[in-house]
């Protein structure tokens, strides 16, 4: 708890017995919020009178000594006192209308006014009792009595988000300079800690006992995260409306080697935008042939929350946390200073925001901000993967461009480009095509013909387009049609082809819509393996997190395939691009599952 806050201090070089004089103030802190005698209060229900969470643990702290009268004095000074019941209480002596010891303590807390006074006294206390804790040197100071709502301070800022930037810099320059603004402070109820401490960034809600501040955090606001016992956990991003609690940015063992990026979260911005453009650079990312690519990686790349693609000279930033929009002026800044590409297209998902806490402002944004957008029509920027030259929408569907199926195209043209070697060029069908990157590479490689299927019309004519840019209009045609009635139509003509690519978008948003999407899929796949010819190939895809974490993908393949009474062999299993890094504390960052098969 008190190493984190205090690690940003260190940047002073104030504090060379670290970690000691952190423990010691940690047990302080802990022994100062009891209240003396043999009636204690467990955190659990000082987060209960607080009404900041809705949970609460079921177990008690230990009582405190007799004779530890000084270090609760000041506490029982501001709340009321409960009494504890004497052994030998002379008659009438001792009681008053509310009665003593345990049972006064039932009456106290059925009186709504002492309620209200206890509750009060106690955060007014453990509140200053936590700052002096935390800046022992500095009287305490009240926190700031009145702040903005969430949604209204960031409302105002979604173009700029200067505002919202200069509240959170006050509070860390504060902490910085040893002030005495303590940072938020969030306790994990017991042994839930294990997890976020082996690198898992996603503290839930229900893993949180209680949060010490007053006001409650606001979205984006930094904190401090510690363990049931007050052992620091590290520090990360706060939102009181969201699933995910806190997002975490820093584990303490990280705050130890650089206290200096402690509770900065423009600072740690620079640092993490720094460290994903150079290990696209050892990827090989940007080269001459290829400028389309996964810059950041919200979690793979510790930026839980962000995403962002390079498309040429134009960097599309997409929004799936209000922490991201509330420093929107602070990740634009680090971008174009580590990349030095000016242009960003910044994309909210007002969608996935809304559960966040943080709603559109008007229904152009909220059209603006649907992760499956038709505005391919509108602005386009011309990019190149594998020497094809190729028109991206900034504003289509999710960021413009699926830079996660280029090593699964790249797979695609080499088997293409090896059966034209062998003299038999084969035809090929891809079904939900897009912008056409898996048809145009089959065709650049030397396909015979090849057919696109979308239902969307914009996605039809941008593939058209490069088709034409590439001079391969002769070989590429696309067909604005819904996939499954072209497939049927298909099989009622008795066409089939010597490879078929099956990518539907996300038909499982998440494991409550698993069940329904599993069916949609074995029927897609069904028919898709009837377009096959004997001997020739599939390859499917699913870009439901749902599905491919479920690991029901291959198995129902397999079902598939018994039901149109063919024979599969599976050829390889991919997922995303290496440049869309996962962490592996975080298996839910992973969603895409790429399947070859040879259908017999």
């Amino acid at each position: 708890m008190i190493l984190c806050s205090r690690g940003v201090a260190a940047g002073h070089a104030a504090v060379p017995a670290y970690r000691e004089i952190t423990q010691r103030r940690c047990a302080a802190l802990l022994h100062a919020t009891r209240p003396k005698g043999g009636v204690g209060l467990s955190d659990s229900s000082l987060t209960k009178l607080d009404g900041k969470d809705q949970t609460s643990s079921s177990s008690g702290r230990g009582q405190t000594k007799a004779s530890d009268t000084s270090a609760s004095s000041q506490q029982d000074r501001k709340a009321p006192k409960v009494q504890t019941r004497k052994k030998n209480p002379p008659p009438n002596e001792g009681t008053d209308n509310r009665g003593s010891g345990i049972d006064g303590l039932d009456e106290l807390l059925a009186d709504e006014d002492a309620v209200r006074q206890l509750r009060a006294s106690l955060l007014s206390s453990l509140s200053a009792q936590h700052e002096q804790a935390v800046f022992p040197d500095q009287q305490p100071t009240t926190p700031p009595s009145t702040a903005a709502s969430d949604s209204k301070a960031l409302s105002t800022d979604h173009d700029t988000g200067a505002k919202a930037n200069t509240r959170n810099s006050s509070t860390s320059s504060t902490a910085a300079s040893g002030g005495t603004n303590a940072s938020p402070l969030v306790i994990l109820k017991k042994d839930k800690a294990r997890l976020f401490v082996s690198g898992n960034p996603m503290v839930y809600g229900g893993a949180v006992d209680c949060v010490i501040a007053r006001p409650t955090p606001g979205i984006g606001e930094p904190v401090l995260v510690a363990d049931a016992s007050r052992r620091p956990v590290g520090w990360g991003v706060f939102n009181p409306h969201s699933m995910f609690r806190v997002r975490l940015f820093q584990l303490q063992s990280e705050v130890d080697m650089n206290p200096a990026i402690a509770l900065n979260v423009p600072a740690l911005l620079q640092l993490r935008v720094r460290q994903a453009v150079e290990l696209r650079r050892a990827m090989g990312l940007p080269r001459a042939d290829t400028n389309v690519y996964r810059l950041i990686n919200s979690e793979g790349d510790r930026l839980s929350g962000l995403v962002a693609d390079v498309l040429g000279d134009i960097v599309v930033v997409q929004v799936v946390a209000g922490w991201v929009q509330r420093y929107r002026g602070d990740v634009e800044s680090a971008i174009r200073a580590v990349t030095g590409l000016s242009r960003i297209v910044w994309r909210p998902m007002w969608r996935i925001l809304e559960e966040e806490g943080l709603p559109p402002q008007s229904k152009g944004e909220w059209e603006g901000g649907k992760e499956e957008a038709e505005e391919a029509e509108g602005e386009v920027v011309e990019v190149r993967e594998a020497g094809l030259r190729l028109l991206a929408s900034p504003n289509g569907q999710k960021t413009g461009f699926y830079a996660d199926q280029r090593d699964s195209r790249a797979f695609l043209a080499g088997l293409v480009r090896a059966q034209a070697a062998a003299g038999s060029p084969p035809a090929l069908l891809d079904l939900c095509c897009y912008s056409g990157g898996f048809a145009l590479a089959a065709a650049a490689a030397g396909a015979a013909r090849v057919v696109g299927v979308d239902s969307s019309e914009p996605a039809v004519k941008l593939a058209t387009a490069n088709a034409q840019l590439n001079g391969l209009s002769a070989t590429a045609t696309f067909v604005r049609a819904d996939i499954s009635d072209f497939m049927k139509a298909a099989v009622a003509q008795g066409q089939q082809y010597d490879i078929v690519v099956l990518d539907p978008p996300k038909l499982a948003p998440d494991r409550s819509t698993l069940s329904r999407a599993r069916i949609k899929y074995l029927r897609l796949n069904a028919l898709a393996m009837r377009l096959v010819r004997p001997g020739g190939l599939l390859m499917t895809c699913s870009c439901s997190g749902a599905m491919t974490q479920s690991g029901d993908f291959v198995e129902m393949v397999a079902e598939a395939s018994q039901q149109v009474g063919r024979q599969a062999a599976l050829l390889r299993e991919a997922g995303a691009a290496p440049d869309h890094v996962l962490n592996p504390a975080y298996p839910e960052g992973e969603y895409l599952t790429n399947l070859t098969l040879r259908l017999l």
